[in-house]
């Protein structure tokens, strides 16, 4: 999974980056500190993996990764030039979904490149920078299509199609509120790769006094939170200082750290459980004494193309799967104890994998 970081200068962006990653990019209080798209890749939290390793006495434990792209601060006329420009808006175009940090808190001594908090203003304007980047997409691709339509009608109807998509973001509506009737043509739209396409999380930074009720009296992620659920986007609250300072510590001292908060879950945690939610995510594992791994599927595949995250021979010559769930596993103690309760499912290419599946693989190539 591949998430990309935006927001305006001095949001929070890349402090929040840094802790997340602890990739260290340049972090400061003056706009375009992120020169370059600064990339860090994250192992995604999962309990199940060390309970596994132990049971099975694993060599090796892999986890499923995000990899974060953190693009430099945009303001308002980046696609325009200003700023940086809109250069570093292609390095997002490949990402599954876009994380857009918002800053919600006070403070004179972190500048405001607009002069005032005010969330909704600020993601309305990153949201029409990333309109403008695409109608910028989509001007091109009319132009080049536009040359080879009267010889070609399925060109022809892409044109129009793509004529549609540009009056629909000159109107400021995102891409992902334009949805044609017409499963083929929702598919070319989707191949686009456009910016405002893409699913969005918000990460609601806010002062650490607002971490414990999760910004429940912070009427800025009240805003937030409104203008998010009429979108179908998904909010979570995150203190980028805290997350800063959790970076720092390890795992026992992270949990202490949590508990004085009052809070239960780091903003990393909240991410990713929000980035899955979004998307669709679920992970299934594999354990055995070389490795114990989770695979991240999207939710409702089936058990051969499940098989096929792990090698393509696994899919192609898939003949069953041997499935049994996690607890299951564990309460039994031995894959050999579970397999005597009848807690082990044999199943087939029809069997959707569920998340917390322990599975092994029969396939013939």
């Amino acid at each position: 999974m591949k998430l990309g970081i935006v927001g305006l200068p001095n949001v929070g962006k890349s402090t929040l980056f840094n802790s997340l990653t602890k990739a260290g990019a340049e972090s400061a209080n003056y706009p375009f500190c992120t020169i370059d798209p600064n990339v860090g890749v994250v192992a995604v939290p999962d309990f199940r993996l060390k309970l596994l390793t132990d049971m099975y006495h694993s060599r090796k434990t892999t986890p499923a990764v995000i990899e974060f792209v953190d693009i430099a601060g945009l303001v308002k006329g980046a696609s325009k030039g200003e700023g940086l420009g809109n250069q570093f808006l292609a390095n997002i175009r490949e990402v599954d979904a876009i994380v857009h940090v918002v800053r919600c808190f006070e403070d004179t001594n972190i500048i405001h490149v607009d002069g005032s908090v005010n969330p909704v203003r600020d993601i309305e304007t990153i949201n029409l920078e990333l309109i403008f980047s695409d109608l910028e997409i989509l001007e091109r691709r009319i132009a080049k299509s536009s040359r080879a339509a009267n010889n070609d009608k399925s060109i022809a109807h892409e044109v129009a199609i793509l004529k549609e998509l540009q009056a629909h973001l000159e109107n400021g509506e995102l891409a992902k509120t334009y949805s044609p009737e017409d499963p083929e043509d929702a598919a070319f739209v989707q191949s686009l790769n456009l910016l405002t396409a893409k699913p969005v999380i918000f990460a609601a930074n806010v002062a650490e006094d607002d971490l414990a009720d999760d910004g429940a009296s912070n009427s800025y992620v009240s805003a937030v939170r409104e203008f998010a659920s009429a979108g179908g986007s998904e909010v979570f609250v995150i203190c980028a200082q805290i997350e800063q300072e959790i970076a720092e510590l390890d795992d026992e001292e992270k949990m202490m750290f949590l508990e004085d908060l009052g809070i239960s879950e780091s903003g990393l945690d909240k991410l990713i459980a929000a980035s899955y939610r979004l998307l669709g995510l679920i992970s299934y594992l594999t354990a055995g004494e070389t490795e114990t791994r989770a695979w991240t599927i999207k939710k409702g595949t089936k058990a051969p193309q499940a098989a096929g995250k792990i090698h393509s021979d696994f899919e192609r010559g898939f003949i069953r799967a041997e499935v049994v769930n996690y607890q299951d596993l564990l309460d039994a103690g031995t894959y050999a104890a579970a397999k005597e309760k009848g807690l082990v499912g044999l199943e087939g290419k029809e069997y959707v994998v569920k998340d917390g599946d322990v599975i092994l693989f029969r396939f013939n190539v």
